[in-house]
């Protein structure tokens, strides 16, 4: 399922891929096998992938989904679309270079610009440990959203067997959020110092949006925004884990992201997050890759395959991981 879509120009094309080869595994996602803090860090190798899903579709709902969509739509109204918009946000008519945009019109098109950009950059992806259903996570990764980082995400659903204990082990609390930083050995808590941290460390010292420094009415709106969906997000359910982390973009503010990101969750599976809010300019990084534009998109360098549609991914990722009882 999708939230924004966007095709490029006559001589682009969506991309089918075949297979070609396994590649070695360069980050192993087990427990097992315990990973460096450097290897953690580390992105998961290129390869070919082939698409395992249905071609992405604009404005359209699958069947029995329309409820879902709706539940996991309330969280963004009522945080009134808070990890949205990428900083600095900004929307104006540009002449029309072929890339990216919202719509074209007379020859000029719509564009979306940010002030992302020019933001320092980690070198290594953060790491964030947390579960869907908590609203304090939520309050983080609206803030990751808002600077366009990308994230090495370990989910840590209530009775997680996996990375809830690894950050039990590693930050020797039982709490989340919990954000490690590679880049400069930072580890924190609390919700409000991880996002004044990372607006100080990666948003130039911007000062932090009002939807996210209102106190107890932000954790508040970020509560009753998960009501609807039943801790959907929040418990454990038995998997394998990938060898590799999968690779998810997308972005807090969509209902269609969320639902996939709840099974991700669920599943403990860990994934870097590529966010692509309004704004960002991976938008354009996708399009170039696929020949469209659409969130949530998934990656699994596992199965060498890439879907979108959210109803596709979150069979594709019950089948594929999701162990019966």
């Amino acid at each position: 399922m999708r939230t924004i879509i966007h095709r490029a120009f006559a001589g682009t094309s969506s991309c089918h891929h075949n297979v070609v080869h396994r590649h070695k595994c360069i980050l192993r996602a087990s427990p097992e096998a315990p990973m460096s803090s450097e290897s953690r860090s580390e992105v998961p190798a290129k390869m070919e992938l082939r698409n395992a899903g249905p071609e992405p579709k604009r404005f359209t709902v699958a069947d029995g989904q329309l409820m879902e969509v709706a539940t996991a739509s309330l969280p963004a109204l009522l945080r009134l679309g808070s990890g949205g918009l990428s900083l600095g946000y900004r929307v104006g008519l540009e002449a029309d270079d072929g890339k990216y945009a919202i719509a074209r019109v007379g020859g000029r098109k719509v564009a979306e610009t940010s002030q992302v950009e020019g933001l320092k950059r980690p070198a290594k992806p953060l790491e964030l440990y947390e579960f869907e259903g908590c609203p304090f996570c939520k309050k983080v990764r609206e803030a990751i959203c808002t600077l366009d980082l990308d994230v090495m995400v370990y989910p840590c659903p209530k009775d997680g067997v996996t990375w809830r204990p690894k950050a039990i082990s590693l930050g020797g609390k039982k709490q989340f959020p919990f954000l490690v930083d590679p880049n400069t050995d930072k580890q924190l808590y609390e919700s409000d110092a991880i996002i004044a941290y990372l607006f100080q460390e990666y948003g130039n010292g911007a000062e932090v949006p009002l939807a996210l420094r209102l106190g107890v009415l932000t954790t508040i709106s970020c509560a009753l925004g998960a009501a609807p969906r039943a801790g959907r997000g929040n418990y454990y359910r038995k998997s394998r884990q990938p060898a590799q982390p999968l690779v998810f973009w997308g972005y807090e503010m969509s209902p269609f992201v969320k639902l996939a990101r709840e099974v991700l969750c669920e599943l403990e599976l860990p994934y870097l997050y590529r966010t692509v809010a309004r704004g960002s300019p991976k938008r354009q990084e996708l399009l170039d890759k696929r020949g469209v534009f659409q969130v949530p998109y998934l990656e699994d360098p596992n199965e060498g395959v890439y879907l979108f549609e959210s109803s596709a991914i979150v069979k594709y990722l019950n089948d594929t991981y999701g162990v019966k009882a």
